[in-house]
């Protein structure tokens, strides 16, 4: 793990790992408490959806979502690519890696990009 060392980039590293947690935890409260109001969400199938779009689409996969794995996480600054191995709640495995991006202690934008498998949760892929 690539790490920038400072109180700031920490900050950073702990709304990474309360994204992640809100999903396996189902806990939207504590997901759109690190959102900023103009977040945007972008991947394969989703061009820079608004947060309540997000909400509707996409936060739906959390109860299909058990846990992740963080493989791999690079923080700048203000910025921290994340690939991950997820784990649906029947087994599946689903493998991405997610570009964030951070201003005044909240995550703005997350660019997803769909690996092999699963893809997503509710992909209906088997």
């Amino acid at each position: 793990m690539a790490l920038v060392n400072s109180a700031f980039s920490q900050s950073n590293q702990k709304l990474l790992k309360d994204y992640y947690q809100a999903y396996e935890q189902k806990d939207w409260n504590l997901l759109k408490s690190i959102l900023s109001s103009g977040f945007h969400f972008s991947s394969p199938v989703d061009d820079h959806i608004n947060l309540q779009t997000y909400h509707n689409r996409c936060w739906p996969n959390c109860r299909n979502t058990k846990r992740f794995d963080l493989e791999k996480v690079i923080m700048g600054t203000d910025d921290a690519f994340v690939t991950y191995n997820g784990y649906t709640n029947d087994g599946r495995v689903f493998r991405n890696t997610e570009y964030f991006k951070f201003k005044d202690g909240k995550i703005t934008e997350n660019d997803c990009y769909f690996g092999p498998g699963v893809n997503f949760p509710n992909s209906g892929k088997k």
